[in-house]
């Protein structure tokens, strides 16, 4: 990385050193120059990225094993959690408002029991979701719901 940022600071040095010896008439030729290079690199770095995941990925569906889906099920745990946060409110208000103490702890033992449910459990809203309505996860199947002409004359 260092290596890298010593031919950055290399390259603007000279970018700089070239527009005091030529004066500021050229300055919108140096900074475009000087920034096609930035883009160039960047490009180069994504690129190599994308292609290092893809070949995991592909490494992963060669072995016959299911991607790594930490991150997506973290987003879907964080939301999930923060909708049962915004509805803890109203929901401690009418158990208080109808149980006193004990209206609210059985309020609070219900949203704390679905989080901890829904975050231990081996299954996905999405999942879920297409258990109960009968569609596959994807969308794209014989079950996915979708009502075709065929289905329409039966």
């Amino acid at each position: 990385m260092e290596a890298r940022d010593a031919d950055f600071k290399k390259e603007l040095d000279a970018t700089l050193q070239a527009r005091k010896d030529l004066g500021e008439e050229y300055e919108s030729a140096f900074v475009d120059s000087f920034l096609e290079k930035i883009e160039q690199r960047v490009d180069t770095a994504v690129d190599r990225r994308v292609r290092r995941q893809l070949a995991e990925h592909q490494m992963v569906v060669a072995r016959g094993s299911s991607p790594d889906r930490s991150a997506e099920r973290w987003g879907e745990r964080f939301g999930f959690a923060m909708i049962s946060m915004i509805l803890a409110i109203p929901l401690s208000a009418i158990g208080a408002a109808h149980g006193d103490e004990f209206g609210l702890a059985v309020t609070w033992l219900g949203i704390v029991g679905v989080n901890a449910v829904h975050s231990s459990g081996p299954w996905s809203l999405r999942a879920l979701w297409s258990r109960w309505t009968g569609r596959e996860e994807q969308g794209h199947g014989p079950g996915d719901g979708r009502r075709r002409t065929s289905d329409w004359a039966a």
